[in-house]
């Protein structure tokens, strides 16, 4: 019998256990709540629990798969014999939700928290509250006040119990939960079919993020991502008046993905590596510059530099590193205004002042503004290539994509030459995703300035290329010698980690 034994069953043959040891045992299962003791008949019953644990055990031994499924099978049996009568008795006839309460508990096990809260049928109306309220639902809800007085169950406990269900975790069972002003709440469980969805949406934007982030030297646009995340959702899980809660939910719920990536023992498997490097950073991103610590951090830097230009106002270096501190704490206003000022005080460096507000302007999501400084540029040093190089680059970035082709590809015919060029025409043709070409222009490159700052970049580049066409031995190959290279070059740390980043996120791709 599953359900329960006599003290003689464990003493008898095949067993025949040692009175002692079953003793303690036996004591030791009922400390756990996975037995209780029927003294008048002298038997021993499993709990819910005890089954539970019973399943559990099952699936760590080698035992064929029909035995778990019976076991299983009978707990469901149990547990949905119940449930019927509990939908009967509260006239629950909505599929949606019978079904949600179903897989709820199924897994939410009430002997878990049946020391604290003695009435079974309490448990059960705090469950059906969370599965009666999920997103599907919307616009229907009902408030923790009326479900009370509806399921007449007191609602400090119903509040309590579902607090300590969804933020707790006093289950293993993570729920998600997000609110619409003033009072609404809605509950989703991780692993169901809502969140399985929402979690490869939200993946695969912010691999794309990741991807076109480190190779294309793009400032992190999270806000655009969440932006298209919020678009996809909207159009295929959620409905359109829940995007601003959405939006609130949203960068808690990606840091618990990464989290949950970059909590991972042991990254054994290429995937498990690729995920890492993906989501590593994610969570920094979302972290607020205006928190205190980072405040006093900025402060801190700021007064650092500006007390070295005191002491040296004509080193530009220095109002360099100061553009530095202020981007990397999004002071973009002060930025511009430092630029501003440099204009006035390094007249001899325009172009290259002009070049930084360009980019700071594209940091700022005013990336035609940043164009606009360029064709200025133009306009004063007509026979500067390195400046229409550099509009290409500024036409990629606005994905004018045969805008920028044209006129990289005018400048490499005109100034053949030229390594640069050749390296800035290959990653567009990368970027629009004609490798063959690309790759023939990553050659030139190499050919035309293999001892250049930028020619690590380019093998990786190439590397890249050849992977995407399948090539796995050459893309191996040039992946490996641009990190050769990215090592052996006087490189900043920050483009250094970010290089060798982009080659492994390839490398762990061939694997």
């Amino acid at each position: 019998n599953n359900n329960h034994c006599k003290w003689a069953d464990f003493l008898a043959e095949p067993l025949s256990i040692n009175q002692s040891s079953l003793s303690k045992n036996l004591n030791l299962l009922m400390e756990k709540e996975f037995l209780t003791k029927d003294t008048k008949k002298k038997i021993y019953r499993i709990t819910r629990f005890g089954k539970v644990e019973y399943s559990r055990i099952l699936k760590d031994y080698n035992l064929d798969r029909q035995s778990i499924l019976d076991e299983e099978s009978k707990r469901i049996e149990e547990v949905t014999k119940k449930t019927i009568k509990f939908f009967k008795k509260y006239n629950i006839n909505d599929e949606n939700i019978q079904f949600r309460f179903l897989a709820n508990i199924l897994k939410l096990d009430y002997s878990r928290v049946e020391s604290m809260l003695k009435n079974e049928e309490d448990f059960n109306k705090i469950l059906l509250f969370i599965s009666t309220n999920h997103p599907n639902q919307y616009p229907n809800y009902i408030s923790q006040e009326r479900f009370s007085n509806k399921y007449r169950i007191k609602k400090s406990k119903l509040e309590y119990y579902v607090d300590e269900i969804v933020d707790v975790n006093i289950f293993s069972i993570k729920f998600f939960k997000f609110s619409i002003p003033p009072d609404m709440d809605f509950y989703f469980q991780e692993n169901e079919r809502l969140e399985i969805m929402l979690r490869a949406i939200t993946e695969d934007h912010i691999t794309k993020l990741t991807y076109l982030n480190k190779l294309f030297s793009r400032t992190l646009d999270i806000s655009s991502t969440l932006d298209l995340i919020l678009d996809d959702i909207c159009r295929t899980l959620f409905k359109e008046d829940l995007r601003d809660s959405l939006r609130e939910f949203l960068p808690n719920y990606i840091n618990y993905l990464a989290y949950k990536i970059e909590t991972k023992r042991d990254l054994i498997e290429s995937i498990d590596k690729l995920e890492g490097i993906i989501w590593q950073n994610i969570p920094t991103i979302f972290q607020s510059k205006s928190e205190d610590n980072l405040e006093n951090q900025f402060r801190e830097e700021i007064q650092k530099i500006d007390k070295e230009i005191d002491l040296n106002p004509n080193d530009r270096n220095l109002y360099n590193s100061k553009i530095k501190i202020l981007i990397y704490f999004n002071q973009y206003d002060e930025g511009l205004k430092l630029l501003n000022d440099m204009l006035v005080r390094f007249p001899e460096s325009e172009k290259d002042i002009q070049i930084k507000k360009a980019s700071v302007l594209k940091s700022m999501k005013k990336i035609e503004a940043g164009l606009d400084i360029i064709n200025k540029l133009q306009q004063k040093y007509p026979h500067d290539n390195d400046l229409v190089n550099y509009k290409a680059y500024w036409l990629q970035y606005l994905d004018r994509k045969d805008e920028a082709r044209s006129l990289i590809q005018d400048l490499v015919e005109r100034i053949p030459n030229n390594g640069l060029y050749h390296d800035t025409y290959g990653e567009i043709l990368m970027y629009c995703e004609n490798f063959e070409e690309a790759i023939l222009e990553f050659q030139d490159a190499i050919k035309l300035a293999s001892d250049k700052w930028y020619i690590h970049q380019t093998y990786i580049k190439l590397g890249i290329c050849y992977k995407e066409l399948k090539n796995y031995d050459l893309a191996e190959e040039s992946l490996e010698k641009g990190i050769e290279l990215t090592n052996k070059g006087s490189i900043d740390p920050e483009t250094k980690e970010k290089w060798i980043a982009i080659a492994n996120l390839y490398l762990l791709q061939i694997e």
